[in-house]
């Protein structure tokens, strides 16, 4: 597939100014990026690595390691494989990638004709991916806050669609969490929640995440599989799997494999991060 980008050498490499949950999408969009550039990758999304490039920001700040890239990295993958299940079992069909930052899902997974595709972030997120990403047909960018009610109206109400947050729902208060996914699946005949969540374990030692405390974020919604099952009785959990046992985990480095294999061995460390396929 082509890159779909401009000549970096003929725009001016657009300043960030982004704080708090906002900047940590930068994080997501530099593992990505170092990922692309590991000798086994695996999700090999080289647009992020261009991306990150026409950039006027210093990512070496973030100082990710190689775990954390292939964490991101997996999580992302994953995400994709369930969007484009969905989108390969409903021809006409909405996805409505919700806080979608910098993540270039819909050109990785490029939906046909028959898809409409919506990411939704803030307005001064969706202002810096329309510098950076081109247009394409059925594509929508979103200009407001994932919990803002007015914006769901834009949303084809007689579609199946499949509703994607990627490392978002944690930054909700769990009051808004729900009341946005619930908001979602009233507008909507059908379709899937495809999603990643912490624990409340997590939320509570959130002061060993570095890319939050680098951003100077807060991470609030703590949920598990009840809590998952709890937003809606017409809501059934597909697969549920623990960001340690993720498949692809396997091409971690051997030190990183044998890292999470320990890990998974402690409910409360295993339990921290879960994804989840939801159908309604």
């Amino acid at each position: 597939m082509t890159s779909p980008r401009t000549n970096p050498r003929s725009h001016p490499r657009p300043k960030v100014h982004l704080t708090e949950e906002k900047e940590t999408l930068l994080a997501t969009l530099y593992g990505r990026a170092l990922d692309s550039r590991a000798k086994r990758p695996i999700l090999g999304d080289t647009l992020a690595a261009d991306t990150m490039q026409r950039l006027d920001y210093d990512f070496s700040r973030m100082r990710l390691s190689p775990g954390n890239a292939a964490a991101v990295a997996l999580r992302a993958r994953q995400l994709d494989v369930w969007t484009a299940g969905f989108l390969a079992r409903h021809e006409e069909a909405t996805v409505v990638h919700l806080g979608c930052g910098l993540d270039s899902r819909v050109h990785r997974l490029a939906p046909g004709p028959g898809v409409r595709w919506f990411d939704v972030d803030y307005p001064e997120v969706i202002a810096l991916r329309r510098q950076l990403y081109p247009e394409r047909a059925g594509y929508t960018t979103v200009p407001s806050s994932v919990t803002d009610p007015a914006w769901v109206a834009q949303i084809p109400p007689d579609r199946p669609t499949v509703v994607v947050a990627e490392g978002l729902l944690m930054y909700l208060t769990e009051e808004d969490g729900t009341a946005l996914l619930r908001r979602l699946m009233d507008r909507v005949p059908s379709g899937e929640l495809a999603f990643d969540a912490f624990s409340r374990f997590a939320i509570r030692v959130q002061w060993l995440n570095p890319v939050v405390v680098k951003a100077g974020a807060r991470l609030h919604w703590g949920t598990d599989t009840a809590g998952v099952a709890a937003l809606s009785p017409e809501l059934e959990i597909v697969e549920s799997i623990s960001a340690l046992e993720v498949p692809g985990i396997e091409k971690l480095s051997a030190g990183g494999r044998l890292a999470a294999r320990m890990s998974a061995k402690l409910p409360a460390v295993r339990d921290m991060a879960r994804m989840y396929r939801c159908r309604f």
